[in-house]
């Protein structure tokens, strides 16, 4: 069975895997001036840019705090200890992008909206994260609801508390928490480092070349949000078909053992079978009963197998956006069905043979 991730849906939608963002952009040095007002444009130098028939006229600009640390995606082979932390600003929170796959919602507003939970409050000093499901799970080995402590080998360590998990996203590798507290625990990290756009798809590339050139200084680095997401899915993907390759080994060894136990089974019974011909029946009236018995079983297991991995699989059918290619399923199914009945023509030869020494011992 073939079964891969895969970018699905609308990109430009906001519950999808991008949140509508079409560039992603990193910087080397912070950015302290807000690059979607007029004052942040013009002291940066790049408001000639956003003027009418300009490349990044009505271009939307979210912005993020950013703690550097260790990269807790699927590219890291290594489960990450310092993981890296990020912040939007409120009003990335209100646009309520993204789709969640679990949150500590207890509010009208908050299962909405999860990102409400980043303002949330603890008793015990915890400070609320987000956290992309995939990396929460493989990497991290988290769950929602449970604590990730920064710093755990210092005087200050940091708690935070896991809220709410998103669904296959582009925040791969890295944890989200409000802003309020990223000035209060990380105040040494000043201005801004990550910053998510939202353009037209037709003219990404014109505007990565124009922000990679004006913003060189801060080493603004662009790429595509569609492409972020595409290489973590490669890595996933790469994983299931190691997977699929040792299952396909798997399922030729056990259709060689189902072959010999077919085989055993009939010369095990030969004395019974002998006894059977002695009493009236033919050879044909024994090969269609064993036949039918091994038809039955190799129909049956066949069915409870594929019946149990589809049951398996269907999680990530849904929620992940799987490609199952029915083709190749019907034939893996083919060929696992002709090796059984090829392998009942030689219980039909043992049949046929001789069992008059058999029946003399019975």
């Amino acid at each position: 069975m073939r079964f891969v991730l895969k970018v699905i849906g609308d990109l430009l939608d906001r519950a999808s895997g991008t949140g509508g963002y079409t560039l992603l952009a990193d910087t080397l040095l912070p950015v302290v001036d807000d690059l979607s007002t007029e004052d942040g444009q013009e002291q940066l130098f790049i408001a000639d840019l956003f003027e009418p028939d300009q490349p990044l006229n009505g271009l939307g600009i979210s912005r993020f705090r950013v703690r550097p640390g260790e990269d807790a995606s699927c590219l890291n082979l290594y489960q990450a200890k310092d993981p890296r932390v990020i912040a939007p600003t409120a009003s990335f929170v209100d646009e309520a992008r993204f789709s969640f796959r679990a949150s500590l919602a207890e509010t009208p507003d908050q299962e909405a909206n999860p990102w409400l939970l980043l303002n949330h409050e603890f008793s015990d000093g915890a400070i609320p994260a987000i956290a992309d499901a995939t990396s929460l799970q493989y990497a991290l080995h988290l769950s929602v609801g449970d604590d990730f402590v920064l710093n755990r080998d210092t005087d200050n360590p940091i708690t935070l508390r896991i809220v709410a998990s998103l669904s296959d996203s582009i925040f791969q590798g890295e944890l989200l928490i409000g802003e309020a507290n990223f000035d209060r625990v990380f105040s040494d990290y000043e201005g801004y480092r990550f910053f998510m756009m939202d353009i037209p798809l037709d003219s990404q590339d014109e505007v990565s070349a124009v922000l990679e050139d004006r913003m060189s200084d801060f080493g603004f680095d662009v790429v595509s949000a569609a492409e972020r997401l595409a290489s973590f899915h490669r890595v996933n993907n790469t994983y299931l078909a190691t997977f699929q390759a040792l299952g396909g080994l798997g399922l030729v060894l056990g259709t060689f053992g189902l072959g010999a136990v077919l085989l055993r089974n009939v010369l095990e019974r030969r004395r019974e079978l002998a006894l059977m011909r002695a009493v009236g029946y033919n050879a044909g009236h024994l090969s269609l009963m064993v036949l039918a018995e091994n038809t039955f079983l190799l129909f049956g297991g066949l069915l409870v197998g594929t019946g149990c991995a589809l049951i398996a699989i269907a999680p990530a059918l849904i929620e992940r956006g799987g490609d199952m290619s029915m083709l190749s399923l019907a034939v893996l199914l083919f060929i696992v069905v002709a090796a059984g009945l090829t392998a009942q023509w030689a219980t039909v030869a043992a049949i046929r043979s001789p069992l008059l020494s058999a029946l003399g011992a019975e």
